[in-house]
């Protein structure tokens, strides 16, 4: 869990604390009696161990006489959950919608910072490449296969690559040109359209290379949409940063990795050693 959303969930936790004694209930054990719960369960609520739900918000404030704080605790307990989504629930009516989003984020967004260790960034990814990894999510998720739809939202986003004064500042490590996904010949494609991205004025695309000294270890995925919002992607869910301070944690990691990171024409000759590399793989 994200800083954040844990932090709040802790915090939660004391209130709910704090509603108990109130009360009169002495111990934890004392108030799961009166509820009928496991005491385990009012501990973990208390602690910022278990999420507590809308029911137990209202369940909680009905037995310790904190009814007019009901409607501010079940606010906090939705913000928590928004910080930290499953992806199984974000997924569960299939990918397009959670690509449709996404684009409501990148309207709005002025200056992009991403960092992809081994994938290549969606937004510059080909159709037959993007194709390969929602074919990969919906396998993996078991969710309903809406990859050809979920592709086509994807590829919207690449309009923003081309309109108003966006800056995009993009890195990847080398071993994302490599990350075989579809093949040969959907990764010589890929690696084909990165050479011709690298001329738009306003995409800036670096790259760390294998053995090029590190100031930061790589770290998850992350895409930072202005100072407003990062979003970082792990296998079992997407969380939100939002707390400036830990905007600042990634802002600070974006530009240590920079420092590592090689472009222009550094660039294109490690693109050109991957289809090289992709050119003498056989084919199916």
């Amino acid at each position: 869990m994200s800083n954040q959303a844990q932090e709040a969930r802790q915090a939660l936790g004391a209130r709910l604390r704090g509603f108990r004694k109130d009360a009169g209930f002495a111990s934890g054990r004392a108030l799961a009696r009166a509820l009928d719960w496991q005491e385990s369960k009012v501990s973990r609520l208390e602690n910022g161990k278990q999420n507590a739900s809308e029911d137990d918000i209202k369940i909680w404030c009905a037995a310790t006489g904190q009814q007019e704080h009901i409607d501010d605790l079940i606010a906090t307990v939705r913000h928590i959950d928004e910080l930290w989504q499953e992806w199984r629930r974000l997924l569960q009516t299939g990918a397009e919608k959670r690509q449709h989003q996404g684009l409501q984020v990148y309207a709005k967004t002025k200056v992009f910072r991403i960092w992809h260790p081994t994938v290549i960034w969606g937004t510059l990814q080909t159709a037959e490449y993007a194709a390969e990894t929602f074919r990969q999510v919906v396998d993996y998720y078991e969710i309903p296969d809406d990859a050809e739809a979920a592709t086509a939202k994807r590829l919207e986003r690449q309009q923003y690559l081309y309109q108003g004064n966006r800056i995009f500042n993009v890195l990847l490590s080398e071993q994302a040109l490599y990350s075989n996904f579809g093949g040969p010949e959907v990764m010589k494609g890929q690696l084909d359209r990165l050479l011709a991205v690298m001329r738009l004025p306003r995409l800036s695309l670096g790259l760390v290379p294998r053995s090029a000294p590190l100031s930061i270890w790589p770290g998850n995925s992350f895409s930072m949409f202005d100072d407003k919002l990062v979003l970082v992607e792990t296998y079992s869910a997407e969380f939100s940063v939002t707390q400036p301070r830990e905007i600042e944690l990634y802002t600070k990691a974006f530009e240590l990795l920079k420092q590592s990171a090689v472009y222009g024409s550094a660039v294109r000759d490690l693109i050109f050693a991957a289809i090289h590399h992709f050119d003498q793989m056989p084919t199916d």
